[in-house]
């Protein structure tokens, strides 16, 4: 800047609609808690009565978290495989990864819980497992007394089970997170693979330690996302018919109370709830996994300590 120039007196932009939505935004937000406040139908009281009754608690437990947890744990798993499959050189292992995300990425979830509910134990009331296809028909061939079966499989049994449900929403999920783990792989640079195979290192090792640990920056997001869709999606296991689930206990609780939007409310607490959690668990992953990439990394007091003491701080202008 020249010596002769004088102090730029600069005047910052106007944004008079930003306080304009302010207001807006402020009025909305008052008339909502004055509703909550003054309105006796929404019956807060009894709401929170509703979210510590045992029924409600379990069904919490069973038909959310743990239906949550098995899905995105089968979801996860057989995703990245499928995904891989997607990316592989083999035609038919092609084939097969994009026959299987076509098929259930096109099926609703609520319709493929039902199926699996109802269909499947009406197709296939049971399986029998043994060491070879046909096992009764082989045995009858060689002329044994007893088939080949090891063991038999009840399928109505099971199929209005929380078991079968994580079942049909876990291979739902994997269509989804075959195509995130697909993305995530994609974004990590060829010359990787390629280093690593000049290391001596064999595909399945450099995937493992090497592809994947880089990918995760770019799986994390979507996946921290599928997650929060799927706890929310867990309130369709009622189709089985699951008693133990939170949704279908909350509004049985309506029904015989004829309090319908108390329960609700109850129900939309929980499921704030969680979803709050969950998002608290995926900011501190992405940035865990997001660490030295752009302005993903956060500095921490003894980083800045250490950059002041190095002198690489700029003061005053200089």
């Amino acid at each position: 800047m020249s010596e002769d120039a004088g102090p730029i007196d600069a005047v910052p932009v106007r944004h008079p609609g930003r306080w304009v939505a302010l207001v807006v935004i402020a009025v909305i937000f008052a008339m909502m808690i004055s509703s909550f406040v003054t309105n006796p139908r929404w019956d807060i009281p009894f709401a929170l009565q509703v979210m510590n009754f045992n029924p409600v608690l379990e069904g919490l437990l069973k038909g959310t978290i743990i239906a949550t947890i098995g899905s995105m744990i089968i979801g996860v798993s057989l995703g990245i495989v499928i995904g891989v499959m997607r990316l592989s050189d083999n035609p038919v292992l092609k084939f097969v990864g994009f026959l299987y995300t076509w098929f259930f990425r096109g099926i609703p979830r609520l319709v493929l819980v039902t199926l699996f509910g109802t269909g499947i134990g009406y197709l296939y009331p049971r399986f029998d497992i043994g060491p070879f296809p046909f096992s009764q028909q082989l045995a009858g061939y060689l002329g044994l007394s007893s088939d080949l079966t090891l063991f038999t499989l009840n399928v109505n049994q099971i199929s209005t089970t929380l078991i079968w449900g994580i079942i049909a929403m876990g291979l739902s999920e994997a269509a989804y997170m075959a195509e995130i783990a697909r993305a995530g792989i994609m974004s990590v640079d060829e010359g990787q693979r390629e280093a690593a195979a000049a290391l001596g290192m064999k595909p399945s090792l450099s995937m493992r330690r090497i592809v994947l640990p880089q990918a995760m920056r770019v799986i994390i997001p979507p996946t921290g996302n599928e997650t929060i869709a799927m706890l929310k999606d867990t309130s369709l296991l009622v189709a089985l018919p699951l008693g133990t689930e939170l949704f279908n206990q909350t509004s049985i609780i309506g029904n015989r109370t004829l309090k319908i939007m108390p329960t609700l409310v109850a129900a939309c607490a929980w499921y704030l709830i969680l979803t709050s959690l969950l998002m608290v668990g995926q900011y501190y992953l992405e940035r865990h996994f997001g660490r030295g990439y752009g302005n993903t990394r956060t500095q921490t007091k003894d980083d800045t300590t250490r950059t002041r003491l190095m002198g690489l701080t700029i003061e005053g202008g200089k």
